[in-house]
């Protein structure tokens, strides 16, 4: 077994996958370490052509089901009979919660990016000064401006579809052709459009190939089928399995190893960099090292700040990277499930082909200068919607049997339309996650303990959330509308980032510029845990933009001999 490569990648998600592809490309022998099991593009998607009457009880969560994935099933969505086979058993892998937190996981080749939500925006320039210009937590080390280049370059391979707006405060970026609005979106665009300055409805951008192909296995147009969550057998959507890692594999410098749980990076303390990494095999239980010249660290937030917290030596006996202390502390997420709905009156015969995976999105419009600043609460959130007609699953049903019954599933439903806020969280430091060593798992290793709440400014902002989204349903015409206020605890969002932060002073950060720890050059952190602050739009194309950067910058070091 070959044990020493140029470069270890943990992780084969949406940061994981980016970091093989680049490493790869640019040479580097490059072995990719997944603690989860194989899952291969079409072959491994068993439930991708399934319609709702395959499954006995219907596509819903069963009680069977909630006992191996309570928590998994917080989502009203993760755990339902189609998908439960990508999210975790909670009793196999088990965490703890001083205050609730929802923490979603797939442990398998591709992770999360198989069952994201492919919502895919920039942020933007007051997102990266927003906690310099508040005073909160501490300033990103990088600006707009250092990371458009790859956010440019990450959105025309991956491919996402969306119209450019001309927003300050919601760059444009390189899209394919939009999801269509439907004719009821469009009476909410254009009234708020009439009836506020600083207000608009966008269409939604989101990483599907909605004309020509992209690169990977077969990238193919959506075909509007709404099962991606599943996996897409077209490769229609954006996967680690069906874009990067195929790509990274067809350079011929990629090893990819599943069952291979990461628990330490090691540690050399006379060259003052990293060697390796120590690994278990998830089936065997059998120890191993694998060497490299550099490593990156893409397991998602949580696991990969785990990694750094266990890997402990003299040089840092709380965690490798940690002088700071800040290690597993500012944890963030987007709190949402806050909104209104309402019903819409007209457009009778009017209807729609097949189920777009996208709709609206109306960008942040608080605090972003002037009037817009004008609030009890710092930063901001946008909302993500659409309109639909109402079906079958409507009636009641005490008339859900008989001749009526059948007339009445055979037409269309009213038109309805909902609005959910997404609004961001301050970098508390006292949001923390910690590691347990007296309850263990299965290979050994401590659990996570979370401790960590939502507070007054998000509290605030969530009234005007609910609040801003009644006001524009009804100045559009929409009846029985209804603002909602849905029960949140932080991970629901399933954005957890923050915990290993970028900053400018190792006194206060975990991570340089480049995502690089500030004392280990030669480990890299790219995904969520990167996060100096959280913005309000969903993150992950940030994630992928700081990977390709940091992967750039890594082999240029390598070239210099700098690490």
């Amino acid at each position: 077994m070959e044990t020493n490569y140029d470069a270890i990648v943990v992780g084969t998600g949406i940061s994981g996958g980016w970091a093989a592809k680049e490493l790869c490309e640019k040479g580097l022998k490059t072995l990719v370490l997944e603690r989860g099991r194989m899952v291969k593009h079409v072959e491994d998607y068993p439930t991708m052509n399934d319609d709702p009457w395959d499954y006995k009880t219907g596509d819903v969560i069963t009680q069977e089901t909630l006992k191996k994935q309570e928590k998994q099933s917080r989502t009203n969505y993760s755990t339902k009979e189609s998908t439960k086979h990508f999210f975790v058993n909670d009793i196999e892998h088990p965490y703890n919660e001083s205050n609730r937190f929802d923490w979603m996981r797939g442990y398998h080749v591709g992770g999360r990016s198989i069952m994201w939500g492919r919502q895919s925006y920039r942020l933007t320039d007051f997102d990266f000064t927003a906690n310099l210009k508040d005073g909160v937590a501490i300033d990103w080390p990088i600006r707009y401006k250092d990371i458009a280049p790859w956010y440019k370059y990450v959105e025309e391979f991956i491919g996402v579809s969306g119209k450019n707006i001309g927003l300050p405060h919601f760059p444009d970026g390189n899209y394919l052709k939009p999801l269509e609005l439907n004719c009821v979106d469009e009476v909410l665009k254009d009234s708020v459009s009439e009836k506020y300055s600083d207000r608009v409805v966008a269409n939604a951008r989101v990483a599907h190939i909605t004309e020509g192909t992209k690169p990977g296995l077969g990238r193919s147009t959506c075909q509007y089928r709404n099962r991606c969550s599943r996996g897409c057998p077209f490769g229609a959507y954006f996967s680690s399995n069906s874009s990067t890692l195929p790509t990274a594999e067809a350079t011929g410098n990629m090893t990819l190893r599943p069952n291979s749980v990461v628990h330490e990076v090691i540690y050399d303390a006379d060259a003052k960099r990293a060697t390796g990494v120590r690994v278990i095999d998830a089936e065997t239980k059998e120890v191993y090292e694998f060497n490299a010249k550099v490593i990156f660290l893409c397991a998602s937030t949580v696991p990969t700040t785990s990694i750094l917290m266990q890997s402990k030596s003299d040089a840092f006996p709380n965690g490798m990277g940690n002088q700071s202390g800040e290690l597993g502390h500012n944890i963030m997420d987007h709190h949402f499930q806050v909104g209104a709905e309402g019903r819409f009156e007209g457009f009778e015969d009017k209807y729609y082909t097949g189920r777009r995976p996208g709709g609206i999105y109306i960008p942040r419009f608080r605090n972003i200068g002037g009037k817009t600043d004008d609030n009890d609460f710092l930063r901001g959130y946008g909302y993500q919607g659409g309109a639909n007609r109402g079906s079958w699953s409507d009636t009641v049903a005490e008339m859900a049997y008989g001749a009526d019954f059948k007339e009445q599933i055979t037409k269309p439903g009213d038109w309805s339309m909902g609005i959910n806020g997404f609004g961001e969280i301050l970098p508390y430091h006292e949001n923390k996650m910690i590691l347990d060593y007296d309850k263990l798992d299965q290979w050994g290793l401590p659990t996570v303990t979370f401790d960590a709440t939502i507070k007054e400014n998000e509290m605030k902002m969530r009234k005007d959330m609910q609040e801003q989204a009644i006001e524009m349903l009804e100045n559009a015409g929409f009846k029985d509308v209804k603002g909602y206020d849905n029960e949140y605890a932080i991970g629901l969002g399933i954005h957890e980032m923050g915990t290993a932060r970028m900053g400018r002073d190792r006194k206060t950060s975990v991570l340089n510029a480049n995502n690089q720890l500030h004392d280990v050059p030669n480990v890299y952190v790219t995904d969520g845990a990167s996060m100096t602050s959280a913005g309000n739009v969903n993150p992950s194309l940030t994630y992928m933009a700081l990977t390709a950067r940091a992967a750039n910058h890594a082999v240029e070091e390598l070239k210099k001999m700098n690490i």
